[in-house]
């Protein structure tokens, strides 16, 4: 990876309910079956490899972990071993010790189970005490009310929203909502997001 994180090999990070793993070329087919339960790349809110454009996504995927600006994961599901969506870390600017949590999607039946709190509190623990981040940011589609719900549920902070910051696969100009947290709100962050693993 790019010099001033500390580890240069991506790791595995283990929960509860799963284990975030390095994305690799042969996750090809597991991805695909991921996105169908629900069709995923039918969304238009964000993009979500379909049988168009998977291989374009792992490539994609795999040269930005080259170049040391991401860490592509999938997100394995502990109890039946299998893969239940993605998710990555990304933009990764180690001068400035920040980074964005993004990409991120999840099977039908995997949302609203618990899957995506503990995705995003391995990540956000990897980013704060592992890789000593001073900012990790989200960004979301404008029109995706439930992203956004779930980002504001972490704790994140709103910070605006980024006109036409990029173009969707159909031609629409996206309007972006930005989030962020700093590394002063990643205690009382971690103790509320500890709370919400715990089962019952």
């Amino acid at each position: 990876m790019a010099t001033g994180f500390p580890l240069v090999i991506q790791p595995s990070l283990a929960g509860q309910l799963i284990e975030l793993r390095p994305l690799l070329p042969d996750h090809r087919m597991a991805l695909l079956d991921a996105a169908a339960d629900g069709e995923l790349w039918n969304l238009n809110v964000t993009a979500v490899p379909g049988p168009d454009t998977v291989d374009r996504y792992v490539a994609t995927a795999m040269t930005q972990r080259q170049a040391g600006t991401a860490m592509p994961f999938v997100i394995v599901r502990r109890d039946a071993g299998r893969v239940v969506g993605s998710t990555r870390l990304w933009k990764m600017d180690p001068q400035n010790r920040k980074l964005e949590i993004g990409h991120t999607w999840l099977s039908a039946s995997a949302q609203r189970t618990g899957v995506n709190t503990e995705a995003k509190f391995l990540l956000l623990q990897y980013a704060f005490e592992t890789l000593d981040c001073v900012r990790v940011q989200f960004t979301t589609d404008e029109l995706n009310a439930t992203s956004r719900a779930a980002i504001l549920r972490l704790g994140a902070v709103q910070e605006g929203i980024i006109r036409h910051e990029r173009i969707m696969p159909d031609g629409r100009k996206r309007n972006s909502v930005r989030f962020s947290l700093i590394d002063d709100e990643w205690p009382e962050v971690k103790s509320r997001l500890q709370q919400k693993r715990r089962p019952g």
